[in-house]
């Protein structure tokens, strides 16, 4: 595997890529690799013959009181689990790198980020979308792969790669879990043995709703008011649990087929979110 700082480097190794016609896969993290991680690398290693992956920790999606200082940095294991996956390219830049200069153009997104963690994080996903677009026009790859634990933000990469026309597909991966169900997360790290007991109360939860769901209970308000409340008693703080059309992120209505529960809580100062998609017609 080659380690690549910088971009004029990393463009030229990809120009004879392309010159000999191998497809391109790129997976973008912000590092602390874990296990939903190398997920995303060996599909992507499935679908391509070369992988990029780049590891930044993206200053510009952070709010002012959020966790950029502290955001865990493992950059030698990182690049060893790497290593060992067998992928081609870390590419590892530094923030001068990404943003030589106050950046005057940004994504901007309309109506995907106004609800759930759009409306708790202002402006973290025109910060995501502006940083994926920079990685993207940096590596120029066939696909690109996303977990769907951040349903939200593959959402708003979806939307963005169609509006702007970029020549790639995007792959949503299903979450990695815990073998107690909780939602592989690199703030997991975060929680004390205490909380980490708690944690996985979060996706028994949603998997209540769609049991509730399917069996025909219509009213999805009464149901995830009452989840929130059951979140909160256990020590959750839900800033907000919906049932959502799949497509479109807005609220679910009587004839939608595939649904999602989306949910955000915290536990202490820990942030956790998951999710669960639900196929009525299959179900």
């Amino acid at each position: 595997m080659q380690t690549i700082t910088d971009i004029i480097q990393l463009r030229s190794l990809i120009a004879g890529w392309r010159a000999a016609d191998h497809p391109i896969a790129f997976v973008p993290t912000m590092g602390n690799l874990h296990d939903g991680h190398m997920k995303l690398v060996r599909t992507a290693k499935h679908r391509a013959l070369k992988v990029v992956v780049s590891i930044f920790v993206n200053p510009t999606q952070f709010g002012p009181h959020e966790d950029f200082d502290n955001y865990p940095r493992t950059e030698q294991q990182d690049a060893q689990k790497l290593v060992t996956a067998d992928v081609d390219v870390l590419f590892l830049p530094s923030i001068d790198i990404m943003y030589p200069q106050r950046n005057l153009i940004s994504i901007g997104i309309h109506e995907l980020n106004q609800d759930y963690c759009g409306k708790s994080r202002p402006g973290h996903f025109e910060g995501m979308a502006t940083i994926v677009c920079k990685l993207f026009n940096i590596v120029q790859p066939d696909m690109a792969f996303f977990g769907e634990k951040d349903f939200q933000q593959l959402a708003i990469i979806r939307q963005m790669v169609s509006d702007l026309n970029f020549p790639l597909l995007i792959y949503g991966v299903p979450t990695q879990r815990e073998d107690d169900g909780l939602a592989m997360s690199s703030r997991n790290s975060y929680l004390t043995p205490q909380q980490r007991a708690v944690a996985p109360k979060l996706y028994q939860t949603l998997l209540t709703i769609k049991h509730h769901i399917v069996k025909g209970e219509p009213d999805f308000d009464q149901l995830t008011n009452q989840a929130s409340a059951e979140l909160n008693q256990a020590g959750f703080f839900t800033e907000y649990l919906n049932i959502a059309n799949s497509d479109t992120l807005q609220p679910a209505s009587p004839g939608d087929n595939t649904l999602i529960i989306l949910a955000a809580a915290k536990l202490g100062n820990t942030r956790l979110i998951d999710n669960l998609t639900i196929h009525l017609n299959s179900a």
